[in-house]
């Protein structure tokens, strides 16, 4: 009998225990929401989605405004947005895929997969994968994506990077730091190589739709129509002239996604590689993707592999941000607590890193 007693406390434990859990995650939710709808109001903001995991759990998905000023179609957290820079992690995650599979190394010189890749410094020739993926190559950046010539077949990566030899190079790899979305650029021409397959055929395969996220994708003509958002620039806002996409900046900057989609990103990742059931990288892996890369580099700041490193209110933070002609986007793992938070909004204008942050110190109060 006192077994019995026992394990019907424990039940009756548990359930209050949950509908404390759910009330709290709610009580968490609203205090966001609140916090967003001012936000937006008070800034001006055309259009905004968010969304928020702790635990495995998503406890936030909201949206505000509208896809684009002068229609009156509300946002929901389905709606796509141009993710900008956030895509470069989905690079660093195809590559140490590759590298599990032992077809590169992060060693490996940039010419070791690209033979035809060179600049106008010979000291190109000592570039390496890790280099690149940290922005210590001592590569240029784009001065101009082009977005008004978008150019949409699979060849445009390759023309890019045989494009880049006339560049020349800031300092010998590895002595200094400057973010550059050309590295990330030819670094998707290496996946294509070294798979067999386009870049975004390799990471639409091997991560998007193993994942859950088969409705993004780094081709915006694939998205439907009727999801997609408009960008808007501008203070106030306007409609922008052109839409953020050119294939051959695919690898640093055309992820098209939703807040809700994203969700999956932001919860293999916090479970180190695994999402229900299936897993896209080995939980090893995660040390090199979040190691600090870049300690022997001077002025440099914390970098992994692609992902900034940081902290917020003492706690570790690995985060991406995202800025292109019309949109801002940004994503914060805070692997020790298990949260994560994505923000996509379709204005120029909006601070979504100190939104991301608000939204985080939001979730820390509430534990």
């Amino acid at each position: 009998m006192s077994r019995s007693i026992r394990v019907i406390g424990s039940a009756v434990l548990l359930a209050m225990c949950c509908v404390a859990q759910r009330a709290e995650a709610q009580d968490v939710a609203s205090r966001i929401d609140e916090y967003l709808s001012a936000e937006v109001e008070a800034g001006g903001i055309p259009g905004l989605t968010a969304a928020v995991v702790r635990d495995g759990e998503v406890i936030y998905e909201g949206a505000f405004g509208v896809r684009r000023l002068g229609g009156n179609e509300a946002l929901t957290s389905d709606h796509v947005f141009h993710f900008a820079s956030v895509s470069k992690p989905f690079v660093a995650t195809a590559l140490v895929q590759l590298m599990e599979d032992g077809q590169i190394e992060l060693g490996d010189r940039l010419t070791d997969h690209l033979p035809y890749f060179r600049l106008a410094d010979d000291r190109y020739r000592t570039i390496t994968i890790r280099q690149m993926l940290n922005h210590t190559a001592g590569m240029v950046d784009v001065r101009d994506y082009e977005w008004g010539a978008p150019q949409y077949d699979e060849g445009a990566a390759e023309r890019f990077v045989r494009q880049m030899a006339t560049d020349g190079m800031l300092w010998a790899p590895g002595d200094g730091f400057r973010y550059s979305n050309k590295a990330f650029d030819a670094l998707g021409d290496v996946i294509a190589k070294v798979s067999g397959m386009s870049f975004e055929e390799y990471v639409q395969s091997h991560i998007l739709d193993p994942i859950g996220m088969s409705g993004s994708s780094f081709i915006h003509p694939d998205i439907d129509e009727d999801l997609r958002t408009t960008g808007h620039v501008g203070t106030p806002p306007r409609v922008s002239e052109v839409y953020p996409y050119n294939r051959r900046h695919a690898p640093s900057s055309t992820l098209n996604s939703s807040v809700g989609q994203m969700v999956n990103w932001m919860l293999v990742n916090l479970n180190r590689g695994e999402l229900r059931g299936g897993r896209i990288l080995s939980r090893e892996s995660y040390d090199l993707l979040w190691g600090t890369t870049t300690d022997s580099v001077e002025g440099a700041p914390p970098v992994g592999l692609s992902w900034f490193l940081g902290e917020l209110e003492g706690r570790r933070t690995v985060s991406h941000g995202g800025a292109d002609t019309g949109f801002r986007s940004n994503i914060m793992l805070m692997p020790d607590d298990g949260i994560g938070v994505v923000i996509a909004s379709n204005w120029s204008g909006t601070g979504t890193q100190a939104l991301t942050n608000g939204i985080a110190r939001l979730v820390l109060e509430g534990r």
